[in-house]
């Protein structure tokens, strides 16, 4: 199963993390995991080049775990358009747990610290 974990502070979500197989297909030709993929990728390019803030992201490709975190110190600006971009990933992952409830699971750190 993939897990998406999701990291708030007081002003809202700061970070995703996703990690694991989904299992729903073989290597290569699963959906979900695609699906995961491209979600937490696009959140960390989003970062870069819409909110124009550089990521904390951390990649293990052994244990299949992405983890994009918002670094400390942003202006009023760039953590509003940046807690957008991260909202607006979370609700794509939502859908595809929604569709594939066995494959996808999202944990809501609201215990969880930056």
């Amino acid at each position: 199963m993939t897990t998406v974990d999701i990291k708030r502070d007081s002003s809202g979500i700061c970070g995703l993390a996703v990690s694991g197989h989904s299992g729903y297909g073989v290597s290569g030709q699963d959906i979900v995991c695609a699906a995961a993929s491209v979600l937490i990728t696009t959140c960390a390019n989003a970062l870069d080049s819409v909110a124009g803030i550089t990521p904390l992201v951390k990649q293990n490709e052994r244990t299949a775990m992405i983890s994009v975190m918002l670094p400390s110190g942003l202006s009023s600006s760039a953590d509003h358009d940046a807690r957008i971009i991260l909202q607006t990933t979370l609700q794509g992952f939502s859908d595809v747990a929604a569709q594939y409830p066995k494959y996808l699971q999202i944990n809501d750190g609201r215990t969880s610290s930056c």
